[in-house]
């Protein structure tokens, strides 16, 4: 169990928002000193993430042009990257070596408008990625952000999940095989608590500007998000318990399964799923960063 940043991470000792500006100019706007006097941006305005994004996905990963259409969601770096380096120390554990002249195969289940995992397993490890998604609208626009860098268009395919209630069927082909996958699955089982969820995040980011936090909710999740991205029916553990019962049909093609589990009452219970469906190894992995807590959940039949 680990309380910082990977040690590999290169984020680990802040932003350096001089260095990030010089980068990516257009950030330069959204960074001002902040209540302890220290050059900082809004995280509450979308806008600012997602000039950061940008500025922190070129000057440390060589990125150039990533976006995400209007309303989706803008990951936070630092701890996306985190968890593609712990998938790393897991293959590393069963004799994969991260780096290995035999390229490692990973599946992002659900990659999103934005890609994170693919484009950062593909940028510090040079995995090839293979990313499923529900949404056409955020996989073109995810084709697009590979059309501007080609070398991750050489290591990155897409693949559109054409059944919504299915997650790795109709995504792994027969024959396939993949070294592990990884998921960040939909957190919440309704739009209004994802709403609620959004007021806390509003309310967390006052306090500590040392404001008083407002009285009532926002209109819309400022956060971003699509409603696949942040919400389905039986919310996370929902969501969990179909990839597991799913994973066992492709347990000779996936070396470790992996996912984040975001509510921590929800682990027992996917780990009940894991071992009801057949599972032989199961770890479990807790990040945190800033106020935030979560968990990786690894899986494996072999």
């Amino acid at each position: 169990m680990t309380k910082t940043l990977h040690p590999n991470n290169a984020h680990k000792d802040g932003y350096d928002f001089d260095a990030l500006v010089l980068t990516y100019p257009a950030l330069k706007k959204f960074v001002k000193p902040n209540n302890h006097g220290r050059n900082s941006i809004d995280f509450a305005s979308p806008a600012a993430v997602k000039a950061l994004n940008c500025a922190l996905l070129k000057h440390h990963y060589g990125i150039a042009q990533w976006n995400v259409p209007e309303g989706y969601l803008c990951p936070p770096i630092p701890g996306r990257v985190d968890y593609i380096h712990y998938a790393a120390d897991l293959l590393s554990s069963c004799g994969i070596k991260a780096s290995d002249s035999r390229q490692v195969k990973m599946l992002d289940i659900g990659t999103g408008a934005n890609g994170i995992y693919s484009l950062l397993a593909a940028k510090v490890y040079g995995w090839h990625c293979t990313g499923s998604e529900i949404d056409p609208v955020g996989l073109k626009n995810l084709a697009s952000v590979l059309d501007k860098n080609d070398d991750l268009k050489r290591l990155i395919d897409l693949r559109l999940q054409r059944d919504k209630r299915k997650i790795l069927e109709g995504v792994i082909k027969a024959g396939e095989k993949f070294d592990l996958s990884v998921c960040n699955p939909p957190f919440h089982a309704s739009q209004k608590e994802a709403i609620k969820s959004n007021q806390r995040k509003v309310n967390s980011l006052a306090f500590n500007r040392g404001e008083k936090p407002g009285s009532k909710a926002p209109a819309g999740l400022n956060f971003g998000g699509q409603k696949n991205e942040l919400w389905c029916e039986g919310g996370e553990i929902g969501f969990l318990q179909t990839m597991i019962n799913e994973s066992a049909r492709f347990g000779k093609q996936c070396r470790w399964f992996t996912t984040l589990v975001s509510k921590a009452e929800n682990v027992p219970q996917a780990k009940w799923h894991m071992r009801n469906a057949g599972a032989r190894d199961i770890l479990e992995v807790e990040m945190e960063q800033g106020n935030k807590t979560t968990r990786i959940v690894a899986w494996s039949f072999a």
